[in-house]
């Protein structure tokens, strides 16, 4: 499963993104990952979950934002749950193109491995298409 929180700046995303941090920690058998641009959660997800700074890594691109995901599956197959925070943050390329390319790759490997992944995303939801959208809590 893929969700997505959309909105502006200031308008609560990375509050609620951490709320479901905490469920999935609390509620949850399996490992939780948490991926940010900056170290900026530390404090504000349990320590249960793993946090990964994302930009000691100058991601930049879809694909090696997928190459990250696929290889923190890889060296630990028990994660139930990925959450990205501020995913523009992550990937230079804001086409509404390359994000509806990525989120069809990410809805496939999340179906196939059991994982839920949530992102939150600064941008107006009116902005998307109706194939993001569909995607949007």
């Amino acid at each position: 499963m893929v969700q997505l929180i959309v909105g502006l700046k200031g308008s609560g995303k990375t509050k609620k993104l951490v709320d479901l941090v905490r469920a999935a920690v609390n509620e949850e058998t399996g490992d939780v990952v948490c991926i940010e641009k900056e170290r900026k959660l530390t404090f504000d997800i349990p320590y249960q979950a793993r946090l990964i700074d994302a930009g000691t890594y100058d991601i930049g691109s879809y694909e090696f934002l997928k190459g990250l995901i696929c290889g923190v599956h890889a060296g630990n197959y028990d994660i139930t749950h990925f959450f990205i925070d501020n995913f523009y943050k992550l990937v230079n390329d804001k086409s509404v193109e390359s994000l509806e390319t990525f989120l069809a790759w990410l809805d496939k490997f999340s179906a196939n491995e059991n994982i839920s992944f949530v992102i939150s995303l600064s941008v107006d939801a009116e902005a998307l298409s109706d194939t993001v959208k569909k995607y949007m809590i």
